[in-house]
């Protein structure tokens, strides 16, 4: 695709304009790094646009504040105080769960993932926001903690003009059946495997 030409044009009855205001399914998963990392980077330029911005993650500890998070917020900020940009929301949907999944029992952390999910419908069918960025939602679907059929109706049924993003790896097939956008990050090299830890302004 050279200089944002499509290589297509669908007979749908639509105008280019209708096409071009379609809300999106977006999925960034595989192994690689840079899933949360690009999801992140569309919420920047959805608060440039003016969107409203919600962010709900899944997995990482609430106890973490990672840099995307503070400079989201502190964008929030200016928002509010010169009326630049639009607003964001940060949610955290476990208590303090991350991958070792130590803290509280498996019925906690569904109950804690399922509250999540119930609350993402409830702003979809409002249309709280532009953006959605479902930070490792593939997770507790993957973990059967969300059903992805349920998940899939309400993406595929959400009203008005609403993006979402989720990240993660080994997203389900009817993830991937709907979405519009699906990218896999291939890992080809990566600090971890020389066994160097993360550093400040690369992992958070």
């Amino acid at each position: 695709m050279a200089q944002g030409q499509v290589t297509v044009t669908p007979d749908d009855g639509r105008t280019t304009r209708q096409r071009r205001h379609t809300p999106l399914v977006v999925v960034h998963s595989g192994a690689g790094k840079g899933k949360s990392t690009a999801a992140f980077g569309l919420a920047l330029r959805g608060w440039n646009q003016g969107w409203s911005i919600g962010v709900f993650q899944f997995v990482k500890s609430a106890k973490w504040r990672i840099g995307e998070e503070e400079a989201l917020l502190a964008l929030d900020e200016v928002h509010r105080t010169t009326g630049k940009g639009g607003p964001v929301e940060w949610h955290k949907m476990g208590s303090g769960w991350s991958w070792s999944r130590k803290a509280g029992t498996e019925e906690d952390h569904a109950a804690d993932a399922q509250e999540g999910w119930a609350e993402i419908k409830r702003r979809l069918a409002e249309e709280t926001h532009q953006l959605y960025v479902l930070d490792e939602f593939t997770y507790p679907i993957k973990w059967g903690w969300i059903d992805p059929e349920d998940v899939v109706t309400t993406l595929r049924e959400r009203p008005g003009y609403q993006h979402v993003v989720i990240t993660g790896r080994d997203p389900h097939p009817a993830l991937l059946e709907i979405a519009d956008v699906s990218t896999e990050m291939t890992k080809l090299a990566h600090p971890f495997d020389k066994g160097q830890k993360g550093q400040k302004g690369i992992e958070w």
